[in-house]
């Protein structure tokens, strides 16, 4: 089934009694030639390009609750490519390029909105870190700003340019970035996948992985046993634990990040903004809400739900960056649990088991990369050869201490990046 405007307007005349389910819900098959661990952003887009780009069929993504209800729809919804790293650099570019053809690809309206981010900066040396990273930026191929004073004023008069602790003296503006609708990205690869041929299987959570001499034979599920020639493991913050199934102990801590919405409010914030001398950003949905997070909680955790310190932690920040937001009232909030590598940055790689295979450490820059981390982790499996722009993303460099990639400079100290 295509979507078009003309099938919305037809749709809405005649009762929307001509919509049909956009995946099958099959069940599992005895054996497949890849078995894809975890329905997230991450898997189905795996799933999705590795029937595409690879032609590959037989393949199933497993997830132990519904599709999308992990990670991939308990976040802001950034999307952007203002990495400064090579490594990061190249990967987050290609990933963004992705995003910016994904609806007309899909057939699926993602609902991308590439309305600029906005980082402010509050000292001179903030400003210098700024014109690198803008630079870096541009040389990548995508675009950057340098922004002073007063324009940053012009377009946002509701910061405080006042205060005296947090001095506002520029910013850097990158036009490509953006929000997307979380939902919507999870479905559109789903249908898609199912599509061509990838069975989807909700409520079937994987409890073991079948190795025998060093290879991986398939994995034990709540649904039975399943062989598998390939199991790729995609899922976020349960990453230890999957992988501890196989014998193997990730890099990687577990913390929860939360995110906050306010009530419905009429257009205010134009751009997704963030703050420089606090981990703080916010953006505006299309329904109204300030949609807006801070800091991860400091303590390692698998629920996926905060605490009040920490909301009371990133309301500070939001009040120092904006007093007007006082005056709104906080609707919900959520917890993510993300998989935080000591360096901050991701892992896609092959492990020391044959046909086995790993992409996690994702840290806050999950949603952003659901593409990307797709389509690279995709080529890795099928040809197993690393994708360019994700070649950097190696589980060795832990081991070995080559190739890390501290985006932020905060060190090994994981609930920091």
């Amino acid at each position: 089934m295509g979507f078009s405007g003309f099938r919305v307007i037809a749709e809405g005349l005649m009762g929307q009694r001509g919509w049909k389910p956009m995946w099958r819900d099959p069940s599992p098959k005895s054996e497949y030639d890849i078995v894809i661990i975890g329905g997230g952003g991450h898997g189905l887009s795996t799933a999705y390009y590795l029937a595409k780009e690879h032609g590959l069929k037989n393949i199933a993504v497993l997830e132990k609750g519904y599709l999308g209800g992990g990670n991939v729809g308990r976040n802001t919804t950034i999307v952007r490519a203002n990495y400064f790293l090579p490594g990061n650099s190249e990967f987050y570019s290609h990933s963004l390029k992705l995003w910016e053809g994904l609806s007309q690809d899909l057939n699926y309206n993602v609902m991308l909105s590439q309305r600029g981010q906005i980082t402010l900066f509050h000292s001179d040396g903030q400003r210098d870190a700024g014109v690198r990273r803008g630079n870096m930026i541009a040389g990548q191929g995508n675009k950057a700003e340098l922004w002073d004073r007063e324009r940053v004023r012009r377009e946002l008069p509701y910061l405080d340019y006042d205060n005296t602790r947090f001095p506002i003296y520029g910013a850097l503006f990158c036009p490509e970035s953006g929000t997307a609708r979380h939902d919507a990205v999870a479905w559109g690869y789903a249908r898609g996948a199912d599509q061509r041929g990838v069975d989807l299987i909700q409520n079937c959570e994987v409890t073991g992985i079948d190795i025998q001499d060093g290879k991986v034979t398939g994995v034990q599920t709540s649904r039975g046993a399943i062989r598998a020639k390939k199991v790729g493991i995609v899922v976020a913050g349960r990453s230890g634990q999957v992988a501890a199934m196989a014998g193997m102990r990730l890099p990687i801590e577990s913390h929860i990040l939360q995110a906050f919405v306010t009530e419905g409010l009429k257009p205010v914030i134009d751009h997704v903004v963030s703050f420089g001398m606090g981990h703080f950003y916010i953006s505006q949905s299309d329904k109204g809400g300030l949609v807006f997070g801070g800091d991860l909680d400091f303590h390692s955790s698998y629920a996926a739900r905060g605490n009040l310190p920490m909301q009371e932690h990133v309301m500070e920040a939001a009040m120092t960056l904006m007093p007007m937001i006082g005056k709104a009232k906080l609707l919900r909030s959520w917890g993510g649990i993300m998989d935080m590598t000591p360096d901050g940055s991701p892992i896609i790689d092959k492990t020391d088991t044959e046909g086995l295979f790993i992409d996690c450490g994702w840290c806050y820059g999950g949603f952003k990369a659901v593409p990307g981390s797709g389509f690279s982790f995709a080529h890795l499996i099928a040809t197993g050869n690393h994708h360019a722009p994700a070649a950097r993303f190696r589980l060795d460099r832990f081991r070995t201490g080559r190739g890390i990639m501290d985006e932020e400079g905060t060190g090994s100290q994981h609930n920091l990046h």
